[in-house]
């Protein structure tokens, strides 16, 4: 056989090979090729419509819809501690089209629930932050304090005395109370009541002295001059309420309740994604339309690296175990 025809069959063979072995390789070369996302992603909420998680989920949704090329679409799965929204990204195909909405409240279900039906640290890839937001404490305009180191000397001067209203026990807002009452050392009590609006109608009456919630809740009442702002409860001022000191600056040394909203995906998500998801937030939180949509809800837009959310939802689950073991809150 001379060099040429060796060559010849050289080059058959090869192309022979090369196509019986195409059938093969083609489905794994469009498989690593694919786009993402394929189609609509679901972001689930484990909140009902038209709250703060709610709408900032919305917000951001149509951001991303606009930078990814396909719906981000939001779905409410409210229910206690979260449980029926985490099992809904679980038991979804782990491809980045259903991704979960977590938040400071996902950290006090850990330490608030017997036993949590699933694990937000080892089942879950966290992406990153959406936004964060402070809790104000406000009063009656008709109260006798005006400021909040007027309000703890009151409490202190009248032990027992004191009542500030929240939601639900186990919430963030009413963790935010008990950790006040430790960390300012008043003798006060927490009345828990089943929704905002009877709490704000409660301190409008002068039935609670001191109502903790969001910026959201409260913003026209404050407006309308129906409520007094006293401190937020962020570790430095709002850009929302950039004239209203802290809870910290008021006497409250290192007090700190900053609540968050984040988005996560199931642990098994290849890692490509949570990156191009993390890009495409921190694109759209930046935007100047969003952040002033966000901060008329009383919402600093923030982005956040997934070790950084890691390591804050972490430290929240830590702290909020220890102000439910100190207020000697029941388990559920």
């Amino acid at each position: 056989m001379t060099d040429s025809s060796s060559k010849s069959g050289l080059t058959r063979r090869t192309a022979v090979g090369f196509l019986a072995a195409a059938p093969f390789a083609a489905p794994a070369i469009v498989r690593a090729q694919a786009k993402y996302p394929s189609g609509p992603v679901k972001m689930v909420l484990p909140f009902g419509a038209g709250g703060v998680a709610d709408i900032t989920a919305r917000l951001v949704a149509e951001k991303l819809s606009d930078k990814m090329g396909q719906r981000f679409v939001v779905e409410n799965m409210p229910g206690a501690g979260g449980v029926s929204a985490a099992r809904a990204v679980l038991q979804a195909q782990a491809d980045g089209q259903t991704l979960a909405l977590f938040s400071n409240g996902t950290a006090i279900s850990v330490p608030l629930f017997k036993k949590l039906p699933f694990d937000p640290v080892n089942e879950f890839v966290p992406i990153s932050t959406l936004g964060a937001f402070d809790f104000l404490f406000a009063t009656s305009p008709n109260q006798p304090f005006k400021t909040m180191p007027e309000f703890i000397k009151f409490a202190r001067d009248n032990p027992g005395v004191v009542n500030l209203g929240t939601v639900t026990a186990g919430s963030s807002q009413n963790l935010c109370a008990e950790l006040f009452k430790s960390s300012a050392k008043i003798d006060a009590r927490v009345v828990p009541f089943r929704g905002t609006p009877e709490i704000l109608l409660a301190v409008m009456n002068k039935d609670v002295h001191v109502v903790i919630d969001s910026f959201a809740s409260m913003q026209s009442l404050m407006a309308d001059n129906k409520l007094r702002a006293l401190a937020s409860s962020g570790p430095v001022r709002s850009e929302a309420t950039p004239n209203l000191p802290t809870v910290a600056e008021s006497g409250v040394a290192g007090f700190d309740v900053t609540s968050w909203n984040a988005l996560f995906a199931s642990k098994a998500v290849p890692q490509p994604i949570i990156a191009q998801l993390n890009a495409a937030i921190a694109a759209a939180v930046a935007e100047p339309d969003l952040k002033a949509a966000f901060l008329k809800l009383g919402i600093t837009p923030r982005a956040s690296t997934p070790a950084d959310l890691t390591a804050r939802l972490k430290s929240d689950i830590d702290k909020w175990g220890a102000v439910i073991k100190a207020a000697g809150i029941e388990q559920q």
